[in-house]
Order: C-alpha cells, then structure tokens, then sequence
C-alpha cells in the first residue's frame, strides 16, 4: 500500500523527518510530496526543498520524492496512494486537519487519511519556528536535518559550520 506525505517543507523538520521513517514501518511506499501554493512565498526554493527531503531520506527504502499543485486528493489518485498521511502535534492541529480529510474523503472516498501523533520530543517543532529561531541566530540543529540546518544558515546569512543532526 502506498501513502502520500504532503505538505510545503518549508523547511523539512525533524517532526516531519519522524513522521516519515514511522510511515516507512507501515506502508510499501511513502510518497513525500511538496505542495507548491502559488498564495505563498516559501523560503526555499521548490528543488531546494525537494533536494533537502532526498538527502534527509536518502537512508530509508520505500521512499519518494515529488512535487504538485492542486488538489492533494488528486495528486494521491496519480501517484496511486491509498492513505493521505498527516501528523499531529496538538489538539489545535487536529481540527483543522478533520476538516480538510472530511473534505478529502468528499471528493474521493477510496483515499483514507491517517493522521499520525508527532513524537513528543517533536512536538514543538514547526516549519516557521524553525524559521524564526534560525532568523534571530539560534541554533536549529536539534530541529532540521544537518543539510537544512546549513541552508538556514546561508538563507540568513550566519555560520554554516554549527550542525544539524541527519536524524
């Protein structure tokens, strides 16, 4: 069985990077794919980001790597996943991730959502936290993956040298 990861990345996030090695232990394939949302002005480029989630995952069998816009109900139907994957980090998260699989499962009732409780030591962890903390110069090794950490650093201009972990 297949199942889709999608989200913005924004940057790829030790929650995320979690999220995906548990989802490997689960299904044949895990599809890990970027939303490109012309509405946002994300930090990295889309191939920046595409390229951060390759070589986070790079490790782990069964994953894959991509890209689209639209519907994410859509994109499952084309690249054949059963399961939109999500993940929880709080009670706030999960009302706003209801509303969107009730819609999902509107418009395609063959494709489940599954939503997946973040790790507790990651539950904090959040694409614009991650953002703001490397913007003001804190340390986000022990937030991204060693790669995402170094492209923080040159987006905003800092020491490269400080690590990251690669999960």
């Amino acid at each position: 069985m297949r199942a889709l990861y999608p989200g913005s990345f924004d940057p790829l996030t030790l929650g995320h990077l979690d999220l995906i090695a548990r989802a490997t232990r689960l299904f044949d394939a895990v599809v890990v794919a970027v939303l490109q949302n012309p509405g946002k002005r994300p930090a990295f480029p889309l191939e920046q980001r595409l390229a951060q989630i390759r070589g986070a995952t790079g490790h782990l069998g069964g994953v894959e790597v991509g890209s689209f816009d639209g519907l994410t109900v859509e994109y499952a139907r084309r690249c054949g996943a059963q399961v939109i994957l999500r993940g929880l980090r709080a009670l706030s998260d999960f009302e706003f991730e209801l509303q969107i699989a009730h819609t999902n499962q509107s418009l395609d009732p063959r494709v489940e959502t599954l939503f997946l409780a973040t790790a507790v030591h990651h539950s904090f962890l959040s694409s614009s936290v991650v953002k703001e903390v490397a913007r003001f110069g804190g340390d986000v090794g022990h937030m991204v993956p060693a790669g995402v950490a170094q492209d923080l650093a040159r987006l905003f201009n800092q020491d490269a040298s400080r690590g990251g972990s690669d999960g």
